[in-house]
């Protein structure tokens, strides 16, 4: 397949910024730190220039969509659609982490000296509460939820104002029509943001590798190479899920989307990758009303890896400290994860918030994330990567099930180039 130019940009910067970062850790240890600090400044512009076209692009292209769906049987069915696989993503992302967990054991035989159990990790343990989740769902105010990016709290009062649009009809139709235009400008201010993504990758990786090194990947290189296994998984287990409902076409959709899939890997930001998937998912043939709905959706209830990771890291450390938990106490802790897990998106550093929260819940030293702070950007990368494999999926299955996933109009590698 051939690569466009920003995928064979992304992937040379990646590997400049490797070459960069470690090639500073040698000749100038003292001088890393100051680097990293410095460099990431291009990371910090991407992701805010991804940050401010996120909300009016969410709201412009969901708004048009419920709209464009014409009645609220059509939206109540697509979101049951939605909802429904994303309860079995879920559950299958978490119950995957528990199995792969438990048959490698990446926690036995650790050879690194244990935090004391009392250590402060500096996480905060914060329970996210199923109250906490659906009174954070509903915004006290639009305005407010836009200047925060609060992307759930925009899907539901886009849901409002899309499903009121469409009980008007005709009154409201110049409105929704300049909302489809507002839409399509973002689309191509999204084009002008991602031109800078390379720039973005290199310093996101240089900095990385010249804080931490290269060298922790041999001191965790089981661990990771473990976790990165069981990611590797779980992305067959989504495409053959997939495979169910699009067929062969599934293979396709994997080879489009993997600009967005490396964007979201290199800056370990599942975030910076909305705009170029949406646009992918248009350009595989998805209803753009669908994946509009879908995808903002799935970056609050169908993180995937970040799910995989939660059960994966919480066992590992219990493993570590020789702490048994009974099959029940597993159960439980899966079936409240299915729940916390929900409140991630918008907390910073959010995994290590749900897993310091559970370690709690269980009696496990929270102390155990100090062994992963060291690699969670590392793991993080992958994480991301999956997040956005499991959104695109979920966006083509409820299009195909709607009759609504049309053939691409260019060949397969022309849109995937």
């Amino acid at each position: 397949m051939k690569m466009n130019k920003l995928t064979i940009a992304i992937i040379v910067s990646m590997l400049l910024g490797i070459v960069t970062g470690q090639g500073l850790r040698w000749a100038s240890p003292d001088q890393a730190a100051s680097f990293a600090a410095n460099i990431t400044i291009l990371t910090d512009i991407f992701l805010r220039l991804i940050k401010m076209i996120i909300a009016p692009l969410v709201f412009t292209t969901l708004t048009v969509g419920i709209a464009k769906m014409g009645d609220t049987r059509t939206v109540g069915r697509v979101g049951i659609k939605t909802l429904g696989w994303f309860m079995m993503a879920s559950l299958l992302s978490l119950t995957l982490g528990l199995i792969m967990v438990h048959l490698l054991q990446p926690g036995m035989g650790l050879h690194l000296e244990l935090p004391p159990e009392h250590a402060s990790s500096g996480i905060s343990a914060g329970a996210i509460t199923l109250k906490d989740f659906v009174t954070h769902a509903i915004p006290k105010s639009v305005v407010e939820a836009m200047a925060t990016n609060e992307i759930l709290q925009i899907v539901v009062f886009s849901l409002f104002f899309g499903m009121a649009a469409a009980a008007i009809g005709e009154h409201a139709k110049p409105v929704v029509t300049l909302m489809s235009s507002a839409a399509d400008i973002m689309l191509k201010v999204t084009g002008y943001v991602m031109n800078f993504a390379p720039f973005a990758v290199f310093a996101a990786i240089s900095a990385m590798v010249a804080k931490e090194g290269l060298g922790i990947l041999a001191t965790y290189g089981t661990f990771m190479g473990q976790f990165y296994l069981s990611l590797s998984i779980l992305w067959g287990v989504l495409l053959l899920l997939g495979s169910l409902f699009l067929g062969r076409r599934v293979l396709q959709l994997l080879g489009m989307i993997r600009e967005p899939v490396l964007l979201a890997f290199s800056t370990a930001s599942s975030e910076s990758a909305y705009p170029k998937t949406l646009q992918r998912l248009e350009e595989f043939g998805c209803s753009k009303r669908i994946a509009s709905f879908v995808l903002p959706m799935g970056y609050s209830f169908n993180l995937d890896g970040s799910m995989m990771y939660c059960t994966f890291a919480v066992i590992f450390i219990a493993q570590s400290y020789g702490i048994d938990l009974s099959m029940g106490q597993q159960i439980t802790m899966l079936l409240l994860l299915m729940v916390t897990s929900k409140g991630m998106a918008g907390v910073p550093r959010a995994s290590l918030v749900v897993i310091a929260a559970t370690l709690n819940q269980f009696h496990i030293p929270e102390a155990g994330i100090l062994l992963l702070l060291g690699i969670d950007h590392f793991l993080d990368m992958g994480r991301s990567a999956t997040n956005v494999l499991g959104n695109a999926i979920a966006a083509s299955v409820v299009s195909k099930t709607e009759g609504a996933l049309e053939e691409s109009e260019a060949e397969p590698i022309k849109n995937a180039a």
